[in-house]
């Protein structure tokens, strides 16, 4: 019977594909990586003249026939994952390459390096290009909208004046920051070449120094080994940068749980762009939900839930013990998942729609409130004995009579000594609340051109 890509349970094989992810993270992908520790295995076995070139390109030959499905068809024979692969590659050589298939090695010497070569290489050639892509356009709305004033929030309620770019500064800064970290973390990745205990048993039956043959092996896959190693490598760099994808989820989730609010029906300040045949509702035809920050957001749960594991998995019994044989394997879901939550940001990010009228009226609801702060500042600065106080109840009765607080603040004649002692820009503030951004648009062009310089954009 031909498979039936619904009959998947993992929404990840049939919901949310990727094909740049399952080029690299998919169980076939996952399989050719074994292999490639397999033949740089025997390389360096050729080169430490324990085995013949020939015996080399039998190996290579072989492995390059093998399949995902044939590994673990053996696997239902024997019950062993390695072994099986071992097998399949032994029954596609002569009998004179045989000895040579998987000599020294133990399965997580396989495993361990076959996941780190994977690892780096998702890394490199997927998430980094993704996160730049996003970033940069974070970077040219941020720089778009550096002079857009907008209302601050904090707690819900309504600040001071900011602006839009300034406001999605922040994840260009955040996000940024996690680049360069999750960058130098994936090059800490180590793998191993030390035997069923880490103690080289196998490999020093041969080698007066193991540790070079280890090195040597290693460095056919681009990698360094672990100081120190048992039957597997330690796992706290893996975690370490499992621990950064999710942090990034994080900045992702906090990003789309920003841009989701600002499309309440209430505030209207951006809106996803839907296209023309785009269902909101299934039952309220005039709704435009915002599912893709949704959707980003709700990625982001199963992330974090899945680190949890990863934790856990950091413990196993003396050298080595298998309570992560079934937990381990979705490890890599955290790359999965955070992979899907970056590119469909971009997407959305790339298509945000910012409506200007909104930002004006929302900034103008309150009148002139924000002023509050400016002038409490300015008259504890010129000497006023209780300015907090002050301003509050001017406040209160701005509110209270429905008057903005400009108007108040002329009629009090307490405050006309105070005042007259302002400079011109604090005046200026004063009569102009839309004005009093700080440096909101200066701090927003700074970031976003110094992440731009510095990633190369």
């Amino acid at each position: 019977m031909d498979s039936d890509q619904f009959d998947s349970i993992s929404p990840l094989d049939f919901r949310y594909v990727d094909q740049q992810t399952v080029a690299c993270l998919s169980e076939n992908a996952f399989t050719r990586y074994k292999l490639l520790v397999e033949i740089a295995l025997v390389r360096t076995l050729c080169r430490y003249g324990l085995c013949s070139q020939e015996t080399v390109k039998e190996i290579e030959d072989a492995c390059r026939q093998i399949t995902t499905d044939q590994v673990y068809q053996e696997e239902k024979r024997i019950g062993h994952d390695i072994r099986a692969l071992v097998n399949c590659i032994q029954a596609k050589v002569s009998d004179q390459a045989k000895p040579f298939v998987h000599m020294t090695a133990t399965s997580y010497d396989i495993i361990d390096c076959a996941r780190a070569v994977q690892i780096n290489a998702l890394i490199h050639d997927v998430v980094i290009p993704s996160l730049f892509d996003l970033e940069k356009v974070l970077i040219e709305i941020t720089l778009r909208e550096a002079d857009t004033v907008q209302i601050g929030r904090t707690h819900g309620q309504h600040a001071v004046p900011i602006t839009f770019g300034f406001a999605l500064a922040e994840y260009v800064s955040r996000l940024g920051a996690s680049i360069e970290t999750i960058q130098e973390l994936a090059k800490n990745i180590k793998g191993k070449f030390s035997g069923a205990a880490g103690a080289y048993n196998a490999s020093s039956l041969f080698f007066h120094e193991p540790e070079n043959f280890e090195e040597e092996v290693l460095a056919e896959l681009g990698l360094k080994p672990a100081e120190h190693s048992t039957q597997i490598a330690p796992p706290e760099a893996m975690a370490r940068t499992l621990c950064e994808t999710t942090i990034i989820a994080g900045i992702l989730s906090n990003l789309a749980r920003d841009m989701r609010n600002l499309q309440r029906t209430e505030i209207g300040e951006v809106g996803e762009k839907f296209e023309t045949d785009q269902v909101g509702s299934s039952t309220m035809p005039q709704k435009r939900n915002p599912i893709n920050f949704e959707n980003i957001e709700s990625m982001g749960k199963i992330v974090n839930s899945r680190m949890s594991a990863v934790f856990m998995d950091q413990i196993s019994e003396h050298q080595r013990d298998l309570t992560n044989s079934a937990s381990g394997r979705t490890h890599i879901e955290i790359f999965a998942y955070t992979i899907l939550m970056i590119k469909r940001m971009t997407t959305t990010m790339k298509k945000l729609v910012i409506d200007q009228s909104n930002i004006v009226r929302n900034l103008a609801m309150q009148k002139d409130l924000v002023l509050a702060e400016p002038l409490y500042i300015i008259l504890a600065a010129l000497g006023h004995p209780n300015a907090h106080q002050a301003v509050k109840i001017l406040t209160v009765k701005a509110q209270r009579e429905r008057r903005s607080l400009q108007e108040i603040i002329n009629e009090d004649k307490e405050l006309e000594k105070y005042i007259n002692k302002m400079t011109a820009h604090q005046r200026n503030i004063i009569s102009n609340p839309v004005l009093y951004t700080g440096i909101a648009s200066r701090k927003a062009k700074v970031i976003a051109k110094r992440w731009k310089q510095k990633l190369g954009l």
